[in-house]
């Protein structure tokens, strides 16, 4: 008997009613995952509602296939490098050209030189350009712009003035020139050569004194720790690090630079680690790793 109201279905049809319902609402999140899958194809099992690279199933790229940086990664975009090869390979077939003196502000020296040797005849000219040529490729997976002094595509030089133009021209955050020292038997490990205050004719350091200690602080820090190497046993006092007022490379700079002498090659021990390429690389990285620390503070 009705009396006008609507009265609650059977049971059964309730029962009917809720599995209907939850068909319609799995067909719904099924097609859901499906369009969030990579081009349109089912998504992989466990996918999550979040959407996040891995919950996709694919990992994120660099545009060039390769995995994207990852965080810390590119930390010297905007940052310009200036790495110097010290000598040039070719110079010994030059020395009248390099053996003229130009102005260094304080006194006057010589454009170029030869640079030491190993024993075995291992050129200090080729090691500067191998470890630089390994610190650019690292330096520039850091995102930095790095630009050389020379790449081995000169017939000798550039003279002293003109490596510290360089750096200057391009205004680098940093700028470092590479070299291997040619010192007595027994006199093993790096050092790192900061600018002494000087100001004399176009040269004038006062700007550059401070930062170019930091830098040369954490280049030998890093140096040490990815080389294995000791700092100096006969240069710096057991601190890795030397100031010097004779070097146009430095006296001209007008932004941070410093030296690095990697080692000793007249030393048989020292000299058996700057031959060996995974030694460079290490170097290399080295170097890296401090031009990093200094620039990414």
């Amino acid at each position: 008997m009705s009396n006008g109201s609507t009265f609650p279905p059977p049971r059964r049809s309730r029962g009917i009613l809720l599995i209907l319902v939850a068909v319609v609402m799995a067909v719904g999140v099924g097609g859901w995952l499906v369009w969030r899958s990579p081009g349109g194809g089912p998504a992989p099992a466990g996918a999550a509602a979040s959407g996040s690279p891995t919950d996709r199933g694919s990992a994120p790229t660099d545009g060039t296939g390769g995995p994207a940086p990852t965080d810390g990664a590119h930390r010297l975009q905007g940052r310009t490098v200036l790495l110097d090869p010290g000598h040039n390979p070719h110079n010994r077939d030059h020395t009248e050209r390099i053996a003229r003196l130009v102005d260094i502000g304080n006194e006057r020296k010589e454009c170029d030189t030869t640079g030491t040797a190993t024993n075995g005849g291992y050129a200090e000219a080729e090691f500067t350009l191998d470890v630089v040529r390994r610190a650019r490729a690292l330096l520039k997976a850091e995102g930095a712009k790095v630009v050389l002094t020379q790449d081995g595509d000169r017939p000798y030089g550039p003279c002293v003035n003109e490596r510290a133009a360089a750096g200057n021209e391009v205004h680098a955050d940093a700028a470092l020139s590479v070299h291997a020292d040619g010192s007595d038997p027994g006199n093993r490990g790096f050092h790192v050569i900061l600018p002494a205050p000087v100001s004399a004719g176009a040269a004038d350091t006062s700007a550059i004194v401070g930062p170019s200690r930091q830098l040369g602080e954490r280049l030998a820090d890093r140096f040490a720790a990815a080389t294995g190497s000791a700092r100096s046993n006969y240069v710096g006092h057991g601190t890795g690090l030397d100031v010097r007022s004779d070097l146009g490379g430095l006296n001209l700079s007008t932004v941070p630079k410093v030296f690095i002498e990697c080692g000793n090659m007249r030393d048989p021990k020292d000299a058996a680690q700057l031959t060996d390429a995974q030694w460079r690389e290490k170097a290399a990285r080295g170097i890296t790793e401090g031009i990093t620390d200094f620039l990414a503070r």
